[in-house]
């Protein structure tokens, strides 16, 4: 099925869906705003859109989680989002804005799906040992798609109207349905548990119910440290991208020219995230996730002082070097949650960490907005101190060695060195008699040795 399948047709696929979603929001904006003429209408919607994107994640990946074809189940979130999105179209001008409103929650819901429940499906679609190539594959195309999306938004809306617009964003979306209904199926080793019998005749065991399997989801991702820290360092440092790009109007008629310029700038940043990820696939020993996320992330800090100049070499500077940061940290967060995550909660994982970090972007877009009416300058400081304050819980997982985390449960521990036994002084090693049967086991404890552990590997 991998060799049927591939990365080639999985990143086709989630290039298409996601440049359908990065048009979307654009898209309900100009047609809220041609259909109505209230930007208070038009924001409503899109603030609508991403909420309920913040909420339907987790339950969308417990889902997941439990079908054994879950590429059935993506593709219908996927058909139910785009067919969302026409509804919302449908009723703008039509309608009175509460039912509205309404309908675009419910295509909001299933958005999650683009994101974090395409990702989950990655393992399944590339070997093991191609799986750090794949993470930055998967990254570029939110990059890429973040590139396309808003300057095909305002190509087609400018060329054939917003409601044009809003469709195409919708096709985009239906051309990932295929590609979603050939992901490979849920192999029997990684689908949830049953609830145990009471009695050896029983009945046969019913599977665990969805709330057991959320409340298992979020227990993974509070008790790993190794994967509850990079989730909260990813919430915060998505909470200073929104601050930045709440700001990029301003930062475009402030230095570059004119509001206009703003959406240039978010072209540079998507441009340049896409060359750092496309660097990042092509280096033969990757770099450990955590140093990479680390990196990125004080990476972002720097980008956000330097746009705060307001000079124009500066804030071009700073584009670049602020998808620079984003691209890898996206890489290193996704690799992150493919290794810490068990399979059977995998795309639970990964849709309720993409709702965490829709809901800290919308935070920061929300704070930002009356710091910049005060100061623009200190609205990036601001961004740029949210992005140094993402890297405090980073700091406990860069230890000075490199080992590998793994299962307690595995028994992974490295073979402590042994020291050669010193034979009595009186032993004669020629005239030793022969060992007079098997070999006890020693009743002190002792550090297990090569034969004693099952082979190393990775936590999945």
């Amino acid at each position: 099925m991998l060799k049927r399948y591939g990365l080639g047709r999985y990143a086709a696929g989630a290039a298409a869906a996601r440049t359908g979603d990065e048009m979307s929001g654009p898209t309900l904006l100009l047609a809220g705003l041609a259909a109505t003429g209230s930007t208070v209408t038009a924001t409503t919607l899109l603030a609508a859109l991403t909420v309920a994107a913040a909420a339907g994640g987790p339950l969308l990946g417990a889902l997941l989680d439990r079908s054994p074809r879950p590429g059935v189940l993506l593709a219908g979130t996927l058909l139910g989002y785009a067919t969302g999105l026409l509804a919302v179209l449908g009723c703008l001008g039509r309608a009175p804005l509460g039912p509205t409103v309404a309908v675009a929650v419910l295509a909001g819901l299933l958005g999650p799906a683009i994101a974090g429940g395409w990702t989950s499906q990655l393992p399944r679609t590339v070997p093991a040992h191609r799986l750090d190539r794949a993470n930055a594959v998967d990254a570029m195309t939110f990059n890429a798609a973040g590139l396309l999306g808003p300057l095909l938004a305002g190509l087609v809306a400018h060329r054939a109207g917003a409601d044009t617009a809003v469709v195409a964003s919708a096709a985009f979306i239906g051309l990932a349905l295929p590609v979603a209904l050939l992901l490979p199926r849920t192999s029997p080793a990684s689908a949830p548990a049953p609830v145990t019998t009471v009695g050896p005749g029983g009945p046969p065991a019913p599977r665990t119910p969805v709330r057991a399997d959320l409340a298992a989801g979020f227990r993974v991702i509070a008790r790993n440290r190794a994967l509850s820290r990079p989730t909260l360092s990813s919430v915060i440092s998505c909470a200073g991208q929104g601050m930045f790009l709440a700001c990029a109007p301003l930062i475009g008629e402030r230095a570059l020219g004119g509001p206009a310029q703003g959406a240039a700038l978010l072209a540079v940043v998507a441009a340049s995230a896409l060359a750092a990820n496309a660097l990042l696939a092509r280096r033969r020993t990757p770099l450990r996730p955590e140093t990479v996320l680390a990196i990125s992330t004080a990476v972002l800090a720097a980008a956000l002082v330097l746009l705060a100049t307001a000079h124009p070499f500066t804030v071009l500077a700073g584009a670049v070097l602020l998808g620079a940061g984003e691209g890898p940290q996206l890489t290193a967060l996704f690799a992150i949650r493919h290794r810490e995550a068990p399979r059977r909660l995998r795309a639970q994982i990964f849709t309720t960490g993409a709702s965490l970090k829709i809901t800290g972007f919308a935070i920061g877009t929300a704070a930002a907005g009356p710091i910049a009416a005060l100061s623009l300058p200190a609205a990036l400081l601001t961004a740029a101190a949210v992005q140094l304050l993402a890297l405090f819980p980073l700091f406990a997982l860069l230890p000075l060695g490199t080992r590998p985390r793994t299962r307690p449960s595995e028994g992974c521990r490295a073979p402590a060195a042994r020291h050669p036994r010193t034979p009595p002084p009186h032993a004669n090693p020629a005239a030793a008699p022969p060992a007079p049967g098997p070999r006890t086991t020693s009743p002190t404890p002792r550090d297990p040795g090569p034969g004693d552990n099952a082979p190393h590997r990775p936590r999945d």
